[in-house]
């Protein structure tokens, strides 16, 4: 997004905690924790996308709260009093998923007490803060990129990879669950429309995905067919592991271990149920198409990994 906005002609200020490496754009290092660091990140700006938060399947709900809850707080007061116009929430469908197939629905909304973990319970809190505190002077619009991913992406593609590649990673109910997801670019470029098309789009929500479904399985083979590692090929049943998933999450968190546990209730929901949405209103507000086709972005994926 930082590219895409320096390449439309826009001054860009990033806000991070590492080098953001993006040519031309002023870099303001720090948390999302720290009031100080984030009026400094917002001095200036006219135009807000927030995208900073706690993404992990364990972990203290502390944790989440004080990043994604509070955080988002801390920004929206920081953004208001730099005096910013316009603020885009990066959100995620998961807030409006109770662990239920999703065929065809819009953004439905945010529920924190239906929502599944920590991290979907406090992107809903957050989304919810968030566009309430829309108003004329300070125009905020929620998006919701679904299960972003493409080349140098540490959430889905390396995390396939890493647990193909070791024969970790089953399929549930043979992969037949149709899902849909989002091109890296693609994800890019409908945020930042949000950013342009306030005016249409403030006060609401929008599920951005690439709008072609397809059997979890075939997905998961296609990253792997671009990493160069074999496609999973042993199922199994979603029922059992969702339920080995909910133990499994509470005994990490219960031992405070940092890494990513080899599943989750949340995981194994989102690869036994069908999770894909109708585009054709986030389409017409953003006035936006996804230019990156899956098949597109599979053969980019691979040829990253050919280059490194």
């Amino acid at each position: 997004m930082a590219r895409l906005l320096v390449s439309q002609g826009h001054a860009v200020t990033t806000f991070q905690r590492r080098p953001s490496g993006v040519d031309s754009a002023a870099d303001v290092r720090g948390s999302i924790t720290d009031d100080e660091a984030l009026r400094t990140a917002v001095r200036g700006a006219e135009g807000v996308i927030h995208l900073a938060a706690k993404v992990s399947f364990t972990g203290r709900a502390t944790e989440f709260d004080e990043v994604n809850v509070q955080g988002t707080r801390r920004l929206l007061h920081s953004a208001r009093a730099a005096g910013v116009r316009d603020f885009v929430f990066v959100s995620s469908p998961s807030v409006a998923n109770s662990g239920a197939a999703i065929e065809g629905l819009g953004a439905e909304p945010a529920d924190p007490q239906r929502a599944h973990g920590d991290y979907s319970r406090t992107k809903a809190e957050a989304e919810l803060l968030a566009l309430a505190a829309d108003a004329p002077e300070f125009r905020v619009a929620a998006v919701r990129p679904h299960i972003v991913w493409g080349p140098g992406d540490t959430q889905l593609v390396e995390r396939v990879l890493q647990r193909a590649s070791r024969r970790r990673l089953p399929l549930l109910d043979a992969g037949a669950a149709l899902i849909d997801t989002t091109y890296v670019d693609n994800a890019a470029s409908a945020i930042v429309a949000a950013l342009h098309r306030m005016e249409h789009v403030h006060g609401r929500a929008l599920v951005v995905s690439n709008g072609e479904p397809r059997p979890v399985g075939e997905l998961l083979a296609g990253i792997c067919a671009a990493g160069g590692v074999p496609a999973p090929s042993w199922s199994v049943p979603g029922g059992v592991a969702r339920a080995a998933g909910a133990v499994v999450e509470r005994v990490w968190t219960w031992a405070g271990r940092k890494e990513e546990p080899p599943m989750t209730r949340f995981l194994a929901e989102q690869l036994s149920t069908a999770h894909w949405y109708d585009q054709r209103e986030t389409r017409e507000l953003l006035d936006w198409r996804p230019v990156v086709s899956l098949d597109e972005g599979l053969a980019r994926l691979a040829e990253h990994f050919r280059r490194t």
